[in-house]
């Protein structure tokens, strides 16, 4: 069912392409990226203050650590990212940097382990490889073939993985063995009409799945069983990613994109770009922390 709520806006930033949208439940912050300015942006609720950090390279997504900092993929490596003093550790390396290929979409499963895609930044070919990090050892391959890795969640108890390979137009589902971060054979989960496609999700509190359609206008709401339970209408065309927050994880927050548009585009959408938020009536779970 369609589903109308009072979205407001947060902040004044326009995000190029916003997304990874992550509540960090310690500092009650949200934190998410802009790919290409490239930045991260930290919001505080409290005082509706935006921080801002500058990047040197593309920055695909971020992570929650258990020590307080921020795992950042950047360029063709993953970094520790202190935010109070802005400095860089260097965590682990890509087994090879590819002309034109960058990161994309990333998450921690329950366990703490951390997995990222990455892409061709132009060709969208079918290069891309889904990697998993644990600690501090390598990149480790678990899938390839892909062309937009996206939609990375894990159900409550951490038994099932959601993935999604944008440009096939659906969202996989695969049996999670969770003790050793492997996912199992995918089955299609739900399907989406071009040219709309999934990209970012998270995983509410009852175990539904919340997805981000890039290029249909929606949020879209999935029972565990694949069913929409509930679409809601986005004011812009690309709305990327969504995240739980707020001090009960009653807000879903959602990350948009303002690139590629023109003048014209922006003036009939101009929301496009801009951090959203409304209140959806259900609440969402605490963002796993990569473990170190």
């Amino acid at each position: 069912m369609q589903a109308a709520l009072a979205l407001t806006r947060v902040g004044e930033q326009t995000d190029i392409l916003g997304e990874s949208p992550l509540w960090d439940e310690r500092t009650q912050a949200l934190y998410w990226v802009d790919i290409r300015r490239p930045a991260i942006r930290r919001l505080r609720p409290a005082s509706d203050q935006v921080e801002t950090w500058s990047l040197p390279e593309l920055v695909g997504c971020i992570a929650l650590v258990d020590d307080g900092r921020l795992l950042v993929a950047m360029g063709d490596e993953l970094s520790l990212f202190d935010p109070p003093g802005g400095g860089f550790e260097h965590l682990a390396r890509l087994p090879q940097r590819i002309d034109g290929h960058r990161f994309n979409d990333g998450r921690c499963d329950r366990q703490g382990r951390f997995f990222v895609g990455t892409m061709h930044n132009v060709t969208r070919a079918p290069e891309g490889v889904l990697y998993r990090l644990e600690g501090r050892g390598p990149l480790v391959p678990v899938l390839d073939g892909l062309c937009i890795p996206n939609s990375l969640a894990w159900s409550p108890d951490g038994t099932t993985m959601y993935f999604a390979d944008s440009l096939k137009h659906a969202v996989s589902a695969y049996g999670y063995d969770t003790a050793r971060g492997l996912p199992g054979p995918p089955r299609v989960f739900a399907s989406t009409e071009p040219p709309g496609f999934p990209d970012g999700a998270t995983v509410d509190e009852e175990g539904f799945l919340w997805s981000a359609q890039f290029k249909a206008s929606r949020v879209v709401r999935y029972a565990p069983d694949g069913r929409i339970d509930r679409v809601l209408p986005m004011p812009v065309d690309k709305p990327t990613a969504v995240a739980f927050g707020g001090p009960d994880l009653d807000t879903l927050y959602i990350t948009t994109a303002s690139q590629a548009m023109s003048p014209a585009d922006m003036a009939a959408q101009p929301l496009a770009g801009a951090l959203l938020s409304c209140k959806p009536g259900v609440r969402g779970l605490r963002e796993p922390r990569f473990g170190l």
